[in-house]
Order: C-alpha cells, then structure tokens, then sequence
C-alpha cells in the first residue's frame, strides 16, 4: 500500500479531530464563566450542560460506529460537522438555561458520531490492521487541541464575546473541517482485513474466532476507569497541586506540561514503542499515574512536575490504546459499532469525573488523588489479565487493499 495516501488521510483527520475537540471538550474552560454570567446562571450549571453532552454522545456512540462500518467516515464526519456547527449556532442564540441545554444535547450527538471513536473506526474502515500508525499520528496532532482551543477561544471572547465565539468555531466546522472530511479517500467496498477481502487467497488468515465477552469488559473497565481520571486531571490538576501546596502561578504551569507530555508519549509510542504489543505499552502507560501520585503524596509539592509528565505521558499512549487494543484483541471487522459499545462507560463516567472528583477533593485535599491512583492500578490489573489474540501460524501479513482517492 502506498503510504502517501495514508499520511494525507491522517493530516485530515487529525486536523478535523484538533478541531471537533477544541470546539467541544475544551470550549467549557474558557467560555463557561462567560456564559454564565451572560444567561445569568451559575457556571456549574453550564458544566451539567455539558456532562449531558457526554452522555448523549455516549449513547449515540454505537450507533455511529455502525454506520461507518457500513458506509465509511467520510459520509458520517460531513454530517458530524454540519451537527458541530448547528449546536454551535445555536449555542450562540441561547438566551436562558433551557436553550443552553438544548445546544449542548446537539452538540453531544455531534461529540458522538466525531470525536477520537469516529476517527478511529474510519481510519480501520479505510486500512483494516495496518492503521496502527495511522491512529497514532492522529492522536499527535490532535494532542494540540487544548494548545490551539484555549488561547483561540480566548481571543475570540475577548474580541467577539462568547457568542462570536461560538459562532467562530461553527464557521471553522464549515469553512475548514466540511472541506477536509470531504477529501478523505471513500471506504472500500468491502473493509480491508474483512473474511471477503481475504477469500481467495492462498495464504489468508483465518478468521479470528470471536474473544470472550470477558476480553470486552474488562477492556471497557479499562477505558472507564482511565477516562475518568483523565476528565478530573483536565478539570482540577491545578487546584490539585495547589492543594499539594503550590502557589497558583506555579500550579498553572506545572499543569501545562500535561500536552507536551502526552505528545512526547505519543512520539515515543510511535518509534521505540510501535514494535511492542500494544498491550504491553498500554499496562506500562496505565502504571504510570499511579506512581506520579505515590510520588506526589509521599514527597508533597516538589513532585508537582514528575506528577504531572507521568500523568500525561501514561494519557497519551494510553489514548492510542482506545484506538488499537480493540483492533488487535477483536480485528477490524465489526470494529466501529464494537468501539462505540466499548465506550459508553467511559463516556458515562467522563460526565461524572469533574463533579465527583471536585466533591472529593474539597473535601480532603491532595489525598484525592488516591481515588485515581487506585482507579490506576485497576486499569493495569485488567491490561495484565488480558491476553493477546492467538496468531495462526500459517499466516502471511497481507498489506490491506487500497481506498479509492476522493
């Protein structure tokens, strides 16, 4: 297969998916207080908007891996910005609490038919086996969102308001993502790696028979357990070192060193770690909050910083792994609507994180974080239970057939 399609696909995808993140996960950081003063409500109220979004977006999520099974991204990412930009807009016009929740249950339908899952299942739809790489060099260049969202945002409300806004990033889902999910390659006719692609070769894999419905709870255990400390860590890590004691000014900073980590993880993930299993970085990258965290408790606010890298390098891989474990333990077949399934507890407890983990940290401090470490540590328990698929000895790797160009 030629790699420069593939490398094309990625650019797209991972700017479409810098895009779908900032515009929707990251938009409550900046715009939330805002937003609140303006439709005079109180800023929790807004993040419950949003933690309805998560649940919506949880829900729809299997149903929209269904469709790209069947029919490819492309057609499912178009829809998925026009939705972007709809609940956007009407973000915008929203002038009391009800129009406000209204706005973001759309937006979550948007959330779950376009963020990392959709992506993900496109990208296996597209090169079956072989999108490994490809699901990791959408997740570097995506890792930029918060990098890109927060400072645009930003400037946009300062110059705009937060309706403008708004409004600006509904125009970049039509002026920019439209244009370049429209030119991802069209899906293959039959998904590549699938039993129909294979048939007729002499030295085809057989099919894979199908993992025990153990392998899928305990692979969604996983990703609940680890989105959820993710969602606290992006919601409170500041006031988490600052109950460490460091001072406000110190705790921001040390807190931004979470992107740089996470992308240097996923760097190193790419190289050094690309001839791993994918299990085996995964239960390394589950390790590694945990330890932060031990370090943190025991040592107190000069581990502020060791925390934080181990928190965002251990995200970063372990955010590839919500991409390719379930290619490796399950295959390509079926992978979209079997991502969505697996995702819903994550999704569910993501909306749950901020809340619950605020609760517990107001109410005793920097010791909160043994709710995560633990959480951690369950996460690498079921990694490590986890067994690779069995490989058929009389296998050749095949190369999976090439998409048709846009």
């Amino acid at each position: 297969m030629n790699a420069t399609p593939q490398r094309w696909a990625v650019l797209r995808l991972g700017t479409t998916q810098t895009l779908a993140w900032a515009s929707s996960y990251y938009l409550p950081a900046m715009l939330a207080e805002p937003m609140a003063r303006d439709l005079g409500i109180t800023p929790s109220t807004v993040f419950a908007a949003f933690s309805v979004a998560l649940i919506v977006s949880a829900l729809l999520g299997p149903l929209a891996g269904h469709a790209i099974d069947r029919h490819g991204g492309r057609p499912v990412l178009l829809t998925t910005n026009a939705l972007f930009a709809a609940g956007l807009a009407a973000l915008a016009l929203a002038q009391g609490a009800a129009g406000l929740f209204a706005a973001w249950v759309l937006i979550g339908v948007a959330m779950g038919s376009g963020l990392y899952e959709a992506a993900f299942a496109t990208l296996v739809r597209l090169y079956g086996q072989g999108a490994r790489g490809a699901i990791t060099g959408i997740t570097l260049l995506a890792g930029f969102a918060s990098t890109v969202g927060w400072p645009l945002s930003a400037w946009m409300e300062g110059a705009y308001g937060w309706r403008g806004a708004c409004l600006g990033w509904a125009a970049l889902h039509l002026l920019l993502g439209m244009p370049l999910n429209g030119w991802l390659p069209r899906a293959p006719a039959t998904p590549c790696g699938s039993a129909a692609t294979d048939r007729g070769s002499a030295h085809a894999p057989a099919a894979q028979p199908p993992r025990p419905r153990r392998a899928a709870v305990l692979l969604s255990l996983v990703f609940a357990v680890t989105w959820f400390t993710s969602t606290a860590m992006a919601a409170h890590l500041p006031r988490l070192l600052q109950a460490s004691g460091m001072p406000l000014h110190a705790a921001v900073a040390m807190a931004a060193l979470v992107g740089p980590a996470q992308v240097a993880a996923r760097l190193l993930e790419f190289g050094l770690l690309r001839r791993m299993h994918p299990l085996a970085s995964a239960r390394l990258a589950s390790l590694a909050h945990p330890f932060g965290a031990a370090v943190l408790l025991t040592v107190g606010n000069p581990a502020g910083a060791l925390f934080t890298v181990l928190h965002g390098a251990g995200n970063g891989i372990l955010t590839i792994a919500k991409g390719t474990l379930p290619l490796v333990l399950f295959g390509p077949m079926g992978y979209g609507v079997r991502q969505g399934l697996l995702m819903v507890p994550a999704r569910i407890a993501q909306a749950f994180a901020p809340l619950l983990f605020g609760l517990l940290l107001d109410a005793t401090g920097t010791a909160a974080v043994v709710l995560t470490a633990a959480l951690g540590l369950a996460a690498a328990l079921a990694l490590w239970v986890l067994r690779p698929a069995p490989e058929d000895p009389g296998a050749q790797p095949q190369a999976p057939s090439a998409p048709e160009k846009p």
